[in-house]
């Protein structure tokens, strides 16, 4: 029993640092990556396509990112793709990509 109390006492700390809207942006961001990724496979390999979703990602406002997080477990719609693409035509997401070696977008 002292053990769980112990266990319990040191945890507490780290269980009341956690920042739910952190966590839930992070859940949101990682929704969204999968969303991106799976529409940016469609036209390069894999490696290229992993560092062009986070460029896309790193273009993207939280209210974008949980947009496009929409399409999670389904087929990225129309809107969805071309949010997308619109991101990638970001300056920062094209410098990002050249950065990155990703071939920019066209």
């Amino acid at each position: 029993m002292k053990m769980r109390a112990s266990i319990l006492l040191i945890c507490l700390p780290l269980i009341a640092a956690c920042d739910p809207q952190a966590v839930a942006d992070n859940t949101t961001r990682r929704m969204a990556a999968d969303v991106v990724e799976a529409v940016v496979l469609r036209d390069m390999p894999a490696a290229p396509a992993k560092a062009a979703t986070e460029c896309i990602l790193q273009a993207a406002s939280v209210e974008e990112q949980r947009a496009l997080a929409a399409d999670y477990a389904v087929e990225a719609g129309t809107l969805t793709k071309e949010n997308i693409r619109n991101l990638a035509l970001r300056p920062a997401a094209q410098s990002c990509f050249a950065a990155s070696g990703v071939p920019p977008v066209r």
